[in-house]
């Protein structure tokens, strides 16, 4: 068995916004985060994307609507469907996905 910090794995990653994986359960990734107040370019993928924010506030515009998920609230983005990250956003992100390339 494993254990980690979030907190303490995402503060020890070098930049923000460069996930780390911590492991994979099944087919997923584990992945952690540390975010700032950079906004990140739209993506999307070919799967459901689990954000689940740890500490702060994750700040997205998904189809012209503007999410705000904050510490203890997972968001799904669903497959298909662009999201952004907007300016604002900060703290601790947990990220499950799958180790797939993105749609272009």
């Amino acid at each position: 068995m494993s254990l980690y910090d979030l907190r303490t794995e995402a503060h020890a990653l070098p930049e923000a916004w460069h996930s780390h994986v911590l492991g994979r359960i099944g087919t997923v990734n584990l992945k952690v985060l540390r975010m700032d107040e950079r906004s990140v370019i739209e993506e999307v993928h070919e799967y459901d994307e689990g954000l689940l924010v740890i500490d702060g506030r994750l700040e997205l515009s998904v189809k012209g609507k503007k999410i705000s998920v904050t510490s203890g609230q997972l968001y799904v983005a669903k497959a298909g469907i662009s999201h952004t990250v907007e300016t604002g956003s900060f703290g601790v992100l947990v990220i499950i996905d799958l180790p797939e390339t993105e749609i272009a």
